[in-house]
């Protein structure tokens, strides 16, 4: 396992750096910069060699890869930069707006597994029975829901109509929590719920499910110690890739509700063409979707003996 684990580490290497290269090329590609946009916005016309000095300060004068290799060598030392806009430590900043992104992903997990298993067993325990046509409708509504179609809808009855929450991020984060992290639930629990339901479903036609029955083991029994084992692969798989985009903050959601995380910061920085922010929020995309599919690797070569001994056998 340790050198399974020393394998994909290393392999991380090249991944994360042709991701932050691409970006950064990217971005100079796409024309303009913060320090042109900011001067033509501050509504008085700037002399052309103040540009010039502003872009020598941040280095924006420099080849493309003297900027990349100095970026990245301060990234490997643990320092972003500074914004171009607020003049502000990027880390700092991204450390600053990181608990309200966690806050957001663990509630949305929580309540979408909440919702999810129980449903997609009851719809697969159910099949072609009305509770389980009830439940493939509502997931397929919920599922085929954008975001902010889902966002407006919650706000319109549960804030205008209902008046029970507030429509954007207050002072009581326990009440503003609750109309994003819905938002997220409805189409993740969605998704899982039909995925889990195939799933069972699946397990439940397998000869090892027909010997137990025949044994006369119990049906709860089966389900819960031997069906959603078998299952664990498939719930692990759709847990990894939500917590991975989740915590990369979802940056609609946020914006619509003003929840100060991640992605709304990622957002603005897109706006004001902030390159620092930016380049730290690929960076950390990329991290974070690069160590979930190993820890999901990981966990796989301990549920699966399948998994296990093919890879020590390769």
């Amino acid at each position: 396992m340790g050198k399974y684990i020393a394998k994909r580490l290393l392999q991380m290497i090249p991944v994360l750096i042709g991701i932050t290269f691409l970006s950064f090329a990217m971005m100079r590609l796409a024309g303009g910069d913060a320090v042109t946009y900011m001067y033509e916005n501050a509504g008085t016309a700037v002399p052309q060699e103040i540009i010039d000095k502003t872009k020598a300060e941040y280095g924006l004068d420099k080849p493309f890869l003297v900027q990349y290799a100095n970026w990245l060598g301060g990234m490997l030392t643990g320092d972003m930069g500074k914004s171009y806009v607020s003049h502000k430590d990027v880390f700092e900043m991204f450390v600053s707006k990181l608990p309200s992104t966690l806050l957001l992903t663990l509630s949305s997990i929580i309540l979408t597994v909440l919702i999810a298993v129980p449903l997609g067993i009851l719809s697969a325990i159910k099949q072609n029975r009305w509770i389980d046509y009830l439940i493939r409708f509502m997931s397929f509504i919920g599922n085929s829901m954008p975001n902010f179609f889902a966002a407006l809808v919650l706000m319109y009855f549960l804030s205008i109509k209902m008046r029970l929450l507030p429509v954007i991020t207050t002072d009581n984060l326990a009440l503003s929590l609750v109309l994003p992290a819905l938002t997220l639930t409805i189409s993740m629990a969605s998704k899982y719920t039909r995925q889990i339901r195939a799933t069972v479903l699946e397990e439940l036609n397998s000869d090892y499910v027909a010997g137990a029955r025949a044994r006369g083991v119990r049906g709860s029994v089966i389900i819960w110690k031997s069906v959603m084992k078998s299952s664990m692969l498939t719930i692990i798989t759709l847990l990894a890739l939500s917590i991975g985009s989740l915590l990369g903050g979802t940056a609609i959601v946020e914006n619509i509700f003003m929840w100060d995380g991640v992605g709304k910061l990622a957002v603005d920085a897109i706006t004001m063409r902030d390159y620092p922010i930016i380049q730290a929020y690929v960076a950390w995309m990329a991290i974070i979707y690069v160590a979930v599919n190993l820890i999901t690797d990981i966990i796989y070569h301990y549920l699966d003996p399948r998994v296990r001994l093919g890879g020590d056998g390769a």
